[in-house]
């Protein structure tokens, strides 16, 4: 987080995903099984005749699918499950994405399918993951690198849809349509349209924490989680996260924040508010070089929480994390 007060600052990748940048980030619609195999079948297959290293991280269903339909070809391919790998969508970037794009040989072209966004996501979900789809433009721009990402047009909203012309700069229609550009493309203001204030969660109580109290912050953050019923390791990355956000609110939020944690809908959830301001949308989503000192905490944060959103605005910035129990 940072104490300046510029506005919400754009990642500069509208117009930059163009015909001559070696990044392609299409949108593959889909209505059926048929249109979605035809679709990422011709994707990985093209990678491994060029012999491109080639990922495919999508929900396990689907996974299976595309197992069964490159039959022996399957074995050459990187497996996720994003259920798994993209609970939380600001972990795609950095933890699926980036470490698989970035494990490999320079100079060749990297092909990975991603789908963090199917029917089942939920309403307080949908918005970390449509701004996670309009910043792999400005993660990967200038980058040999090839996302497709499948959206199925019989289950998902309409204004999912919507969005995904505006995440995309080119689009694929049917499985096997040609790749068409996208006339209403603009992630910066789908990153800027989705920084919407949190839902306000009334009677919990918050634990005003400065430097001399950081300690007991994470005392009071574990020992309401324990009460909730988290235990063992996610207790722990609770922990990890309480102690990474109340530090950076010291830090670089105003040296001073409010904590809260409650439990809703079968999680645990920890909040942090400040006074700073947060003015790079990329903070977090960045796999830290491995001799930097520091700046690693946004990205631990995304890494172990099951999902985080984040406000910021004039008046402050609020990372709002969950633990499944």
């Amino acid at each position: 987080m940072s104490t300046s007060t510029e506005r919400f600052q754009p990642v500069g990748s509208s117009g930059t995903a163009g015909p001559l940048d070696p990044f392609v980030h299409p949108a593959l619609f889909y209505a059926d099984e048929p249109e979605y195999l035809a679709g990422t079948l011709s994707f990985v297959r093209a990678g491994l005749e060029a012999g491109d290293p080639v990922a495919v991280a999508v929900p396990g269903d689907n996974l299976a699918l595309i197992r069964d339909g490159l039959g022996a070809d399957a074995d050459a391919v990187r497996l996720l499950d994003m259920r798994e790998a993209g609970r939380n969508p600001g972990r795609i970037i950095p933890g699926v994405l980036r470490a698989f794009a970035d494990a490999q040989p320079p100079g060749r072209r990297v092909r990975i399918i991603g789908e963090p966004i199917w029917a089942g996501r939920s309403d307080t979900e949908y918005p970390a993951c449509v701004q996670h789809e309009a910043l792999i433009n400005a993660a990967f721009t200038g980058r040999t690198v090839s996302i497709l990402c499948p959206y199925d047009t019989r289950r998902l909203p309409r204004q999912v849809i919507t969005d995904a012309y505006a995440t995309h700069p080119t689009v694929i229609q049917a499985g096997t349509g040609p790749q068409a550009p996208s006339g209403a493309y603009d992630p910066d203001d789908v990153v800027a349209r989705y920084n919407e204030p949190l839902p306000l969660v009334p009677d919990v109580p918050s634990f005003v924490f400065d430097t001399d109290s950081l300690s007991h912050a994470r005392h009071v953050a574990t020992d309401l989680a324990a009460e909730f019923g988290l235990t063992g390791v996610r207790l722990q990355d609770l922990a990890i996260v309480t102690a990474e956000l109340t530090t950076n609110s010291v830090v670089h939020g105003g040296g001073s924040g409010a904590l809260r944690v409650w439990a809703q809908d079968g999680n645990v959830v920890c909040e942090v508010r400040d006074k700073g301001r947060l003015v790079d949308p990329l903070a977090g989503r960045r796999p830290a070089p491995r001799d930097q000192r520091g700046g690693r905490g946004l990205l631990m944060v995304n890494l172990v929480a099951d999902l985080v959103r984040v406000h910021t605005g004039e008046d402050g910035t609020t990372v709002r994390c969950w633990f499944a129990v």
